[in-house]
């Protein structure tokens, strides 16, 4: 078994079922989710590891994707600029304008396809070979993306509604609850200003950490069942990883969509007059 936790795979170990040893001592656990730096060292104010790694190449993977799509436009598109047009059409009609509207949407096409193919893109390198780690599975890539859309919410409620109008846009203000008015209005600020932030993020997170444990749990079970009888039962644990593949490329792009469908939520409100 190699000497560093957090950079043992499943087929690393010689550890099977029968052998003397338990599943525990190959199990998936939070060291799957650790690794170590490709440049500079763990204690350093900057290093650079895998995810961020797979963060820069994702991004590099889009904008090459996009800039190769339309860099030459034409009138009858060839495949890729037809893909690019596709998914770039699915998101400003699907999502943007069925939430936001079109005249106040389309300024913000832009951001919400970049963060739908940003998302999507880190999500599904869970599956690619060699990658194998979908990076929205560490909580700080979900928490900026949440920032971003955060910072972008509360700005546009303030300069579309004032000081005041945002208050009680954020508070849920209305004067017809009466005693209950204070209340209310702490509950709102709070869940709007905190929770909602909290949630947008760790939805996505949850998501995808909970989804690769599954696939380490399964994909791991296989290997250390690979032994005498126990074959028998590492063809069932391999059906399931295969199950869990398929799945998760379904839940990858659904929680892309969910991202983005939040995201543009958040800016209707921020635009929609308060009643």
């Amino acid at each position: 078994m190699s000497a560093d936790p957090t950079q043992v795979l499943a087929f690393e170990t010689d550890c099977h079922i029968f052998d003397g040893c338990g599943f525990a001592d190959v199990a998936p656990g939070l060291h799957s989710f650790l690794f170590e730096p490709l440049m500079g060292h763990q204690d350093d104010a900057v290093y650079f590891n895998k995810t961020m790694l797979l963060a820069l190449l994702g991004s590099i993977i889009i904008v090459g994707f996009f800039w190769a799509a339309f860099a030459k436009p034409k009138v009858v598109p060839g495949k890729l600029q037809m893909v690019a047009e596709a998914g770039y059409d699915f998101v400003r009609r699907g999502v943007v304008y069925e939430t936001i509207g079109k005249k106040e949407g389309e300024k913000y096409v832009p951001l919400i396809v970049s963060l739908f193919f940003f998302v999507w893109i880190m999500n599904i390198w869970s599956i690619i070979p060699i990658a194998q780690f979908p990076v929205t599975a560490i909580i700080s890539y979900p928490a900026v993306l949440a920032g971003i859309v955060y910072i972008l919410w509360v700005s546009l409620t303030f300069k579309r509604h004032g000081f005041v109008g945002a208050l009680k846009n954020f508070t849920g203000y209305d004067k017809s609850l009466g005693g209950v008015l204070p209340l209310s209005m702490t509950i709102e600020l709070f869940s709007n200003l905190i929770v909602r932030p909290f949630t947008h993020a760790v939805r996505l997170f949850a998501n995808m950490f909970a989804g690769h444990t599954l696939l380490l749990l399964f994909t791991i079970a296989t290997w250390y069942m690979l032994n005498g009888i126990g074959i028998a039962y590492s063809a069932v644990s391999f059906t399931m990883v295969i199950v869990m593949t398929a799945f998760e490329l379904f839940i990858q792009a659904v929680q892309a969509y969910v991202f983005v469908l939040l995201t543009c939520s958040f800016i209707q409100g921020a635009l929609a007059e308060h009643h």
